[in-house]
């Protein structure tokens, strides 16, 4: 519910801004309210209500907010020619104020507490186990590095291979479709398995779409941006299901909030540092994002099924 106040105060702010202070200010504000009511949020609410079985919902929730961006961006051009952009914000902040916060205020049911609960439950957990929450930070860090890098960069990484705009447009624009795609197959078959296995599967999918584009050139733009994309959709899922299968339910929330913290900071200096990395290494940079992902690969591999502290 907060996040809903947060974003409608950021959206209102950025409505008004006015130069590049302002500007900033409500785009920092808009930052704290991804960081505690989106996907993070969610998959803590689903694991307080559901405990083990939240892995069902989580791929359910995802499957459905794969469909965000179709619904958004069009809204949101429309609304843009309609009244303008500054309106369109106030639009979206008046939609968190009106719809998102009675949602969510509303229609959620109150997680049933434990009558007894432990003493020790009660105590911040940290980094306990070290050995396989750092592992796990590696993972997402590296993850999401990656999806930092390929959401301000992806049209201008194919360019660089040899694509025409319009064939790296096109290509980028697969990505959407393969993440629902892929979410989509997790939600009817991989959630047999163990989110672990998923999870390596994702981690693997980027590369192999790194080695199909330097094998095939701009022939191979299409299948980079599929197997990225369905790589990226089980990634978002495996971040709410991998915890909860190797920490359980308890202190589920710390935990993935302590795992996203690594995971945020990457994803906020992915641009600009791809970026840099782009203009030095031209398509060679392709190996760089594909090593990251081999190597949280090889961190998935170091990880058992479950962790007890």
């Amino acid at each position: 519910m907060l996040s809903n106040l947060v974003f409608a105060g950021g959206l209102a702010a950025l409505a008004g801004a006015n130069g590049a202070l302002s500007l900033f200010a409500a785009w920092v504000v808009l930052g704290v309210g991804m960081a505690i009511g989106l996907y993070d949020a969610a998959f803590a609410t689903l694991t307080a209500l559901y405990q083990q079985n939240a892995r069902g919902p989580i791929t359910g929730i995802t499957l459905l907010a794969g469909f965000a961006s179709t619904v958004s961006w069009p809204l949101s051009t429309f609304l843009n020619d309609a009244v303008g952009w500054r309106w369109t914000c106030l639009v979206w902040a008046a939609l968190n104020l009106v719809v998102g916060f009675p949602l969510n205020r509303f229609l959620l049911p109150i997680p049933v507490q434990r009558a007894h609960v432990p003493r020790v439950a009660s105590r911040s957990l940290g980094w306990k186990p070290y050995k396989e929450m750092f592992l796990l930070a590696f993972v997402f860090a590296s993850a999401w590095f990656v999806t930092g890098s390929m959401a301000a960069h992806l049209p201008r990484l194919l360019e660089s291979w040899g694509a025409t705009p319009l064939e790296a447009i096109a290509a980028a624009a697969l990505v959407g479709p393969a993440q629902v795609a892929a979410r989509l197959l997790e939600y009817l078959f991989l959630r047999r398995i163990h989110p672990l296995v998923s999870a390596r599967i994702a981690a693997v999918l980027h590369p192999i779409g790194a080695a199909v584009l330097a094998l095939a050139g701009p022939a191979g733009a299409a299948v980079f941006a599929l197997l990225y994309g369905a790589g990226n959709g089980l990634l978002t899922i495996a971040r709410g299901t991998v915890p909860l299968a190797i920490f359980g339910s308890h202190a589920y929330g710390e935990r993935t909030g302590m795992l996203g913290a690594p995971a945020r900071t990457a994803q906020a200096f992915a641009p600009v540092i791809f970026g840099l990395l782009l203009d030095a290494m031209g398509t060679s940079v392709i190996f760089v994002s594909a090593g990251l992902c081999l190597a949280a690969l090889g961190a998935l591999l170091c990880l058992r099924g479950s962790s007890t502290e």
